[in-house]
């Protein structure tokens, strides 16, 4: 699947803060392992077949959440225009649309502009439909989608670990290609955001490896 379908299901933010979830966990047992363990007791097939189980078991309950979480925000913007439709007013009406649709951390519009704005949602939100959502087949496939990335974000660790028979060596160069994947990651990060691509692509790197070098004595 390209990038340009998987954005069809997700959003930028949300396809790489999965592909960064993924690459810290693996991370997380590359470094746990290569910090915690001694040389002689490194077993790369033993450790390639827990990083893989952990990252597809962790992308399968991250999809379960995403379903969670997409169901949930239906319906509770169906109570809320539940609660524009019974307001007493127009004015408290309006009210709610202001609070629910603060705008705050948007692009900064004239005063007038927001105004007109809220009142077509409100005028929208007179006549929307207020059943119980149900989850589409396009949020099946986007929990697919998730689960199966945080999967593939163990490969660059199972790699070396499943062709390098030194264990110690191997989970060097895994650390190294997933830190290095955690920079790309930080690259396309700002390529969304405008900001300065190698800049946030250094700092996703050292905010990933702090994050994993934290979880590590924690039990990470």
């Amino acid at each position: 699947m390209t990038v340009p379908s998987i954005r069809r299901y997700l959003d930028p933010s949300e396809t790489l803060l999965e592909v960064l979830f993924g690459l810290i966990m693996a991370l997380t047992i590359t470094v746990g392992a290569r910090l915690l363990s001694e040389r002689a007791d490194i077993v790369g097939v033993e450790l390639a077949l827990a990083l893989l189980g952990c990252n597809v078991a962790w992308g399968v309950i991250d999809g379960a959440f995403y379903l969670l979480g997409t169901r949930f925000n239906r319906n509770r913007r169906a109570q809320f225009v539940k609660r524009v439709q019974a307001a007493a007013n127009q004015a408290e009406a309006m009210e709610a649309v202001r609070d629910e649709f603060d705008l705050v951390g948007e692009p900064p519009m004239r005063p007038e502009d927001k105004a007109n704005l809220h009142a077509s949602l409100l005028q929208l939100f007179r006549h929307a439909g207020t059943g119980r959502a149900r989850l589409r087949s396009d949020d099946w496939i986007a929990a697919v989608l998730i689960a199966v990335l945080v999967s593939i974000t163990a490969l660059p660790g199972l790699i070396p670990l499943l062709l390098i028979q030194d264990g110690f060596v191997a989970l060097r160069v895994a650390n190294a290609l997933q830190v290095g994947l955690l920079f790309i990651v930080g690259y396309w990060w700002a390529h969304y955001s405008g900001s300065n691509r190698w800049v946030i692509g250094l700092a996703i790197a050292l905010l990933g490896t702090a994050l994993v070098l934290l979880a590590v004595p924690l039990g990470g």
